[in-house]
């Protein structure tokens, strides 16, 4: 039997393993030292770096809507003329997938809703006006601007991975800006582990995310109490799940669990349409995307800057805490939309990842968050906790209440989503990480996978028990920072390998234009000669003397 050739890249697995379940050790048995870490650390990323992450996300969007309408466009993510691996429909359905997660589940009732109870710091007006406003507010969060930061390290993997044949590593991305031997070096090195700790710490979040609506929804079912020894036995239960799904492979595991989950978020969407008030919601997305699309400027550079303390506190809470996430995500979203994507084009990558998920996004926090602000201003005080603040951990249960003969069936639903979307998560991050650390390899083994899915539960358990959400939104802003700068290095690379690839591509079509035109210049006189041939003889017979007497001429002037 022969044995499987190592492919663990000891330099990336045992800096990035050692020092995440270092911190896992430390935030179970220093807790108060790690939280206070923790908290300080927010204060000073919020107060020195809150409006450099407002102007990095900015720009991350507009890079990659440049990068969708420039001359870069036609330019093949694969072999030139390879048809795409998967067609269209299929490819956006696959970005659809990628679009849905906790997040959505969790956030898809309580985000607009608590813009509406508890606006923006500077935000003021009527009902309708606090309602669009919150609608807007929340679009910003989950839409161009996140799927922006997609784009940027997406593209310039599924560049440096389909177009070049680089191994499927974050270092790779940066190889045109670097150069080769760096990547391979120590600098290498240091970007993969970067970007595993943003995977593992950025899953974690949604995980502790999704484990607090499970446990509210337990609770609201009356089937067990919400506490801390819940939340840490739910997260043992579903990380085992995904030990299982990890082990089980792709094709049997996740694949299956992920069609089952698209269904069902499909179907809860749907019902909530159906049961609540069908014209309004259709009528307030319309109307919202239009909002959006008038102020999506101004809100996106706003820093709240004459707001003091209460719009930093905001900040943190919301919008940089959002781009946080969304950065620490994004080697693992960034891999996956990279590799479904081979044979796509340059503008067909980014039109397709920035305005699908955008679509899908805005469709559920229309339904979702549409229908609790209706039913606030209905009936006010329905969707708020006895002390008249929104609940984030059992808003969408109230609003399945609140509905025509939903309740208790809803909201199993809603459990069994965030449970299965955790699952899918952490097989496909566990997959995204083990890659990292082994060096690119498209196969890695399966101990290391295991590993990781642990690990990934063991940080989302370590940060709950040091904090709860407030440990949660710390931690996906702090690892966000440094990898921000492989993010800009990303831009900037897969922009200077486009730029060249773009001149070559030029200058050949210059030379092959040349040398067509010289070949038809040829033919034509070729055949002009060709077809005149007899004419143009004759003409030179009847004009041409006998060379005998032309010779006696010249000798006969030439004696006198």
């Amino acid at each position: 039997m022969t044995r499987r050739r190592s492919t663990l890249a000891p330099a990336v697995f045992y800096p990035a393993g050692g020092l995440i379940v270092l911190f896992v050790l430390l935030a179970f048995f220093a807790t108060d030292a790690v939280a206070e870490v923790l908290t300080t650390l927010q204060a000073k990323t919020i107060n020195g770096f809150g409006w450099y992450y407002i102007v990095i996300v900015a720009a991350f969007m507009v890079f990659a809507i440049w990068m969708g309408v420039s001359r870069f466009g036609e330019i093949t993510l694969g072999p030139d003329d390879e048809e795409a691996d998967f067609k269209l429909p299929v490819w956006f359905a696959m970005l659809f997938a990628t679009g849905m997660g906790i997040g959505l589940v969790y956030y898809g009732v309580a985000e607009p809703l608590s813009h509406f109870e508890s606006p923006k710091p500077g935000v003021t007006g009527d009902a309708p006006a606090l309602a669009q406003a919150a609608m807007g507010q929340t679009y910003v969060h989950w839409g161009f601007h996140a799927w922006g930061i997609y784009v940027v390290i997406g593209l310039a993997l599924a560049y440096a991975i389909h177009r070049k044949g680089r191994p499927a590593s974050i270092r790779w991305a940066l190889e045109p800006l670097l150069g080769k031997e760096r990547v391979q070096g120590w600098l290498g090195n240091v970007i993969d582990v970067l970007a595993i700790f943003g995977t593992v710490f950025g899953v974690a979040t949604s995980l502790g995310l999704g484990v607090q609506q499970v446990a509210a929804g337990l609770d609201y079912l009356e089937v067990a109490d919400a506490t801390l020894a819940l939340q840490m036995g739910l997260i043992a239960a579903i990380t085992a799940v995904a030990a299982i799904s990890v082990a089980s492979g792709l094709e049997r595991g996740i694949k299956w669990l992920s069609n089952g989950n698209m269904i069902l978020a499909g179907a809860l969407v749907v019902a909530v349409l159906i049961m609540g008030s069908t014209l309004f919601l259709a009528r307030e997305w319309v109307q919202s995307i239009g909002f959006y699309f008038q102020n999506v400027m101004m809100m996106t550079f706003d820093t709240l800057a004459f707001q003091g303390e209460d719009g930093l506190a905001w900040e943190s809470d919301w919008t940089i805490f959002y781009w946080g996430w969304w950065m620490s995500w994004a080697p693992f979203v960034g891999m996956f939309i990279a590799r479904i994507s081979r044979g796509r084009t340059v503008r067909e990558f980014v039109l397709g990842t920035l305005l699908v998920p955008m679509l899908v996004t805005t469709v559920w926090f229309s339904v979702f968050g549409g229908s609790a602000i209706h039913q606030e201003r209905n009936d006010p005080g329905s969707m708020l906790d006895a002390d008249g603040t929104v609940n984030t951990d059992t808003a969408m249960f109230q609003l399945f209440e609140s509905l025509p003969g939903g309740g208790a069936w809803m909201a199993v639903i809603a459990i069994i989503l965030v449970v299965v979307f955790f699952v899918t998560s952490s097989d496909s991050g566990s997959f995204v990480v083990d890659m990292l650390a082994n060096g690119g390899e498209q196969n890695p083994p399966l101990w290391s996978r295991l590993f990781w899915a642990v690990l990934e539960g063991g940080v989302a358990a370590a940060l709950l028990y040091a904090g709860g959400l407030s440990a949660l939104q710390t931690a996906a802003i702090l690892t966000a920072l440094p990898f921000s700068l492989v993010m800009i290095g990303s831009a900037f690379s897969v922009w200077k390998a486009l730029d060249a690839e773009y001149r070559q591509i030029t200058r050949a079509e210059r030379r092959l234009r040349r040398r067509e035109l010289t070949e038809h210049v040829t033919d034509r006189v070729t055949e002009h000669v060709t077809e005149n041939f007899a004419e143009i003889s004759g003409q030179s017979a009847v004009r041409s003397p006998d060379p005998a007497p032309r010779r006696s001429r010249w000798r006969r002037g030439t004696s006198r």
